[in-house]
Order: structure tokens, then C-alpha cells, then sequence
């Protein structure tokens, strides 16, 4: 008894594999030779130093007002009130024009209190008014 073949279907079985691995091996090609490309060679320009601004801009240094947790206001280690600290911002304000004022607030003090001080102080000083804060 003999065997019959089969019949040969008309699909042809492509891997793809092989493909996969050169396209693969190209894109890395292509990826490490744009990392090690530099934009700045080929182009004839002189790039400022941060030395030179950092010394031609001079800022003083900030007012930092404090606020402890028992709400009292702190300027320069004591304690002091709402208009003292307004007139002390407009001082500091008019002698230092690129001068910030920096508010340092304990951190369980509550936000409403928060909120009232800054935006006293916000009242006087303006954009140079800020909250200091900390990355945990």
C-alpha cells in the first residue's frame, strides 16, 4: 500500500523573526547615533556664560518674615504686628526695588491664617510677595 501525498497549500509561511531583528538592529542604530550627534558643533555661535549674569544682576537678599504655630508674626527674630510688618515691607520695598519678600510659615499653622498674612503682605508688596516652602 502507498502512501499519497499531500496537497501543497498555495500560502507560503514567512518568518518573521529575521525581519524583526534588523529592523530592530537599524532603530538602534539610529537612536545611538542621534544621542551622540551634537546640535551646538555645527552651528558658529557664542553662548552667554551664567557667571556673567550672576554678577551683572546683583540680587539683595529676601525679607523673611516668619508665622509660628502660636500665629505670631516674626521679623528678624522678633515679634512683630500687621502694620509694623506693612511699613517694614514698604521700607525694605523702596530700598531694595529687585528685593522679594519671602513669608516662612510653620507648618501646622492653619491655612487660614496662612492665607490672611500673605495676603496682607500681598496687599503691600505685590508679585515680590511669595511662600517659602520645602521638597520632602
Amino acid at each position: 500500500m502507498a502512501l499519497k501525498p499531500r496537497p501543497q497549500s498555495g500560502m507560503i509561511d514567512i518568518n518573521l523573526v529575521p525581519m524583526m531583528d534588523v529592523i530592530l538592529t537599524i532603530l538602534t542604530f539610529f537612536i545611538i547615533i542621534s544621542m551622540t550627534f551634537n546640535n551646538q558643533q555645527a552651528l558658529d555661535v557664542a553662548l552667554p556664560s551664567t557667571d556673567a549674569g550672576a554678577k551683572a544682576l546683583k540680587l539683595p537678599d529676601p525679607m523673611v518674615v516668619g508665622l509660628n504655630v502660636k500665629g505670631e508674626i516674626l521679623l528678624k527674630g522678633r515679634s512683630v504686628t500687621d502694620s509694623e510688618l506693612a511699613q517694614q515691607i514698604q521700607t525694605y520695598l523702596t530700598q531694595n526695588p529687585n528685593g522679594a519678600v519671602l513669608l516662612r510659615a510653620d507648618q501646622k499653622v492653619s491655612y487660614e491664617q496662612l492665607a490672611k498674612l500673605l495676603g496682607t503682605m500681598q496687599s503691600v508688596g505685590g508679585e515680590k510677595v511669595s511662600l517659602a516652602v520645602t521638597s520632602q
